[in-house]
């Protein structure tokens, strides 16, 4: 199975998919929606050969189903692919989510003022840009597809959402987003320079480490801000919000739930190995941001009267998270970061699924227009809770063992530190409940009673779709160590470029 082109697969199924989606007359909406899904579902296929596959043992190679195509042979520039154990469990979390994201939407969407083919191509489109990102073995490849994603995300947001800011909050994402990789493009051909015209990532890797000093501090910092503006951390999170509220749930799902991790992967696919001296200049720093960035972003989601900025917020917090557990360089704290990554984007794409049902039912975002919805929709209610209480790291579900390897792992580097960031876990609690509080319990808002829509309860359809994310929620909350499995090995080789004391890594990497 190793010698199939599968990783190739996986970038050009979905591209051929929205090649095929798009052309598509405008009039056969259910056609391009089945298209679409059927494109989505041999991607899902593919990641599990691709994951039945894979050599799980600590001895097998760092990067696994590599390919290798010539691109620009004046340049020697190739295409190339390569899976880790981090990059799988991205893979299958974008795999996974993005068919449950187009069943949100399967009939969100006014046919008569949207065309529906031209939103499921933009769907397949961001899929496979963001797949090429986590499979990339190649820096500037990787660059090409980490720049590509704006375009389909900018439509998305920009075409197809809500509220009067749509334009606006578009157009924020992508210049944000636009900034940072051109710093990071600048950054690669500095890179690329340096190191005689090499772009392949194993080469680089392999290659003796670049003096540390002035160079390798601003190489790291172009790529690391790309990387904070994408994830995003605080003080670049101020797009996201923005861009979460007026994206339609479905796209925010897959912009909070996996094109946001792209940022973080790539910290540790990149800055980690390629630039370990600034790495551990600049790590002190990173964990002030991250820590400024969990509490802060809690009280501000406190305060938050719209429900799908609140859940924004949210992710701004939990990204404080990943960032803590990413540079305290314990495999604990680096381990649950990655979990962190994966599991967020099942309870964070669930929450807002969820509350896409809400806000199409009600016509608002507003929590104030709310109150006492639990009487009539009381399995829709269920689910919010049980996706806010996912949300919050609830023992048992799976964002708990991310959470607590985080903290775990960065109390035995810095306590007060870890201690400051456990007052997130509080104050996540507190904007959790309140928000299902003001929207199902209580007082019944009589508003709710006018509105039909308010008395149907989940349809088949959306219980089909959410019935895999509480499943997977559930399933890996009693029992992650499958996950962990998969995982430790490339943290492992990660974090042997930035310890102390460098461990023997099982890629031929030069440790001297």
């Amino acid at each position: 199975m190793n010698e199939l082109p599968l990783l190739s697969a996986l970038v050009a199924v979905p591209l051929i998919g929205a090649v095929v989606v798009a052309s598509i007359k405008r009039e056969n909406a259910d056609a391009a929606r089945w298209t679409a899904l059927g494109f989505a579902g041999a991607v899902a296929v593919i990641t599990a050969l691709v994951a039945v596959g894979f050599d799980y043992s600590d001895d097998a190679p760092w990067l696994q189903f590599t390919e290798s195509y010539t691109w620009i042979s004046a340049w020697d520039l190739n295409l190339s692919w390569g899976v880790d154990g981090i990059a799988l469990l991205l893979v299958a979390l974008t795999a996974g989510l993005t068919p449950i994201a187009m069943l949100a939407a399967w009939r969100d969407l006014d046919s008569v003022t949207r065309s529906v083919p031209a939103f499921f191509a933009l769907v397949l489109a961001l899929e496979a840009a963001m797949l090429a990102t986590f499979l990339a073995s190649n820096v500037l490849l990787f660059y090409f597809f980490f720049e590509a994603m704006l375009v389909p995300m900018y439509f998305l947001i920009g075409s197809y959402g809500t509220g009067p800011k749509k334009q606006y909050a578009a157009v924020k994402f992508f210049l944000y987003s636009l900034l940072g990789g051109l710093l990071m493009l600048v950054a690669v051909i500095a890179l690329w320079v340096n190191n005689g015209g090499v772009f392949d990532w194993q080469t680089l890797v392999d290659a003796e480490p670049m003096a540390a000093g002035t160079l390798q501090n601003w190489l790291f910092l172009g790529f690391f801000i790309a990387f904070a503006i994408k994830a995003p951390f605080f003080p670049f999170h101020t797009w996201l919000p923005d861009a979460g509220g007026a994206a339609p749930a479905a796209v925010a799902a897959l912009l909070v739930g996996v094109m946001d991790k792209i940022g973080t992967f790539a910290i540790l696919r990149y800055c980690l190995p390629l630039f370990p001296d600034a790495t551990r200049t600049f790590a002190p720093w990173v964990i002030g941001m991250s820590v400024i960035g969990v509490v802060y972003a809690a009280f501000v989601a406190i305060g938050q009267t719209d429900l799908k900025r609140l859940v924004a917020y949210t992710s701004i917090a939990h990204f404080g998270f990943i960032g803590l557990g990413i540079f305290a360089f314990t495999q604990a704290s680096a381990t649950g970061a990655v979990l962190y990554m994966f599991n967020h984007g099942l309870a964070t794409g669930l929450l807002f699924i969820v509350v896409g049902f809400l806000t199409l039912r009600r016509g608002s975002a507003q929590i104030k227009d709310y109150g006492g919805a639990a009487k009539t929709l009381p399995l829709l209610a269920g689910i919010f809770l049980f996706a806010g209480l996912a949300s919050l790291s609830l023992p048992g579900t799976a964002p708990f063992i991310s959470e607590f390897l985080v903290l775990f792992g960065a109390f035995t580097e810095n306590e007060p530190v870890a201690i400051v960031a456990t007052l997130g876990i509080i104050l996540a609690a507190a904007y959790v409940l309140w928000m299902y509080q003001r929207t199902m319990q209580g007082d019944r808002n009589p508003v709710l009673d006018e509105v039909p829509a308010m008395k149907r309860d989940l349809t088949l359809r959306e219980k089909a779709l959410v019935a895999p994310l509480v499943i997977a929620i559930l399933g890996f909350g009693f029992y992650p160590q499958p996950l962990i499995d998969l995982i430790e090995p490339a943290v492992d080789n990660t974090l042997g470029f930035v310890a102390d004391e460098p461990a023997d890594l099982p890629l031929g990497a030069d440790n001297e």
